[in-house]
């Protein structure tokens, strides 16, 4: 699977720009994407902050992730305009019959493709070797443009989970 994505993330925003990461619970049918691509532009087109223009970003990636960015050295984002991104996600959700923001599932690439995995079976799939330490997994715990671009994919023993789950802390 090519997880090469940094080609799509603006080169014009600052490190320091505010990243959300909404994970769909199945990947968009191309049909699907193409609409939703369309919303994302839309909405980043015509972003505000408190009636400013905020300089926006939106995208959908791996058929899976929709990520916003904010580059807020040009204007602040306000919880407003937070909120009106998320009405946008669950938009999506309501309107393609999609879970975007169920913080329990967790994907990892396993046998080239994404899977998503239950927090509550993460165990389970270590145990049973189809998950392992070096397992490429997306964290989309992180906040910035400049974490999206260095540790938004890494493998599971990097990220925040190799704490939370036992049998990693043996390894």
């Amino acid at each position: 699977m090519n997880i090469n994505f940094h080609d799509l993330v603006p080169k014009d925003f600052n490190d320091n720009s505010h990243v959300w990461i909404y994970q769909s619970n199945r990947i968009f049918t191309l049909s699907e994407a193409v609409q939703i691509e369309e919303l994302l532009k839309n909405f980043a087109d015509n972003w505000k902050s408190h009636g400013t223009p905020v300089k926006g970003y939106g995208n959908l990636f791996f058929g899976q992730f929709i990520i916003f960015m904010a580059d807020e050295t040009a204007s602040g984002v306000s919880g407003c305009s937070t909120d009106s991104s998320v009405r946008l996600i669950k938009n999506i959700e309501k309107d393609f019959e999609v879970d975007m923001l169920d913080r329990q599932m967790h994907a990892f690439i396993i046998n080239e493709r994404i899977q998503l995995v239950p927090l509550s079976q993460v165990n389970n799939f270590l145990e049973e070797g189809i998950l392992t330490a070096n397992t490429l997994y997306f964290n989309n715990t992180i906040l910035t443009k400049k974490e999206l671009l260095k540790k938004w994919i890494i493998p599971v023993k990097k990220s925040w989970l190799a704490k939370r789950v036992p049998f990693l802390s043996n390894k």
